[in-house]
């Protein structure tokens, strides 16, 4: 994988959700999707708020002009709403790897084909296109439901990074770790495919 390759913004199209380049002009749409549900009150998590916003789109976008993420908005096929946000992040060419994360969508739309279906796209983005040999997630110790969410996509876990980094409240988090590597990307890719066809 190579960088030219990695920073290539680009639109991921599935049946239910299309992922699209992150921009600016996003803003509103995000805060309304995140209103869904107050998503910045899950202390576990970093979801923007009205005043965040701005700085969360930045941090995202100067990430990508440093090779360092690609960030994307989910979009709803059906209304062309954006209901949410993702990113391919923590990039390391040399070593062929890629982490999925800063994952959320609005509350109506968890729980459905909605994650399936977006993680998939990304992993078929980062095995197929970016040909990567390993694709990472990340998720707070104490953030069961993305825990759970993540072992069903077929990843496994591989260890948790205790008093790993601070979280938004100055506490020390654990970080639990999976990851789904290249030779297990074709059944994780049946499975998924079997679960987003039912």
């Amino acid at each position: 994988m190579d960088n030219l390759t990695w920073l290539e913004e680009t639109k991921l199209v599935g049946t239910i959700v299309t992922l699209m380049p992150l921009q600016r002009k996003h803003a509103d749409a995000l805060i309304e999707a995140a209103s869904d549900g107050n998503l910045w009150e899950l202390w576990f998590t970093s979801i923007p708020t009205a005043e965040t916003i701005d700085m969360y789109i930045e941090k995202a976008l100067n990430d990508h002009s440093l090779g360092l993420a690609l960030p994307f908005v989910v979009v709803d096929n059906a209304t062309g709403d954006i209901i949410g946000s993702t990113r391919l992040c923590e990039i390391s060419p040399e070593n062929d790897r890629v982490e999925i994360g800063y994952t959320w969508y609005a509350k109506r739309h968890q729980e459905t084909g909605v994650n399936i279906e977006c993680k998939y796209l990304l992993l078929q983005h980062a095995f197929e296109q970016l040909n990567v040999i390993a694709t990472e997630f990340r998720t707070h110790w104490h953030n069961h439901v993305s825990r759970a969410a993540i072992a069903r996509l077929g990843a496994k876990q591989d260890g948790v990074l205790r008093n790993h980094k601070k979280d938004k409240d100055g506490h020390y988090r654990d970080t639990v770790v999976f990851s789904i590597i290249d030779h297990e990307w074709p059944m994780v890719k049946h499975s998924l495919n079997y679960k987003m066809n039912r």
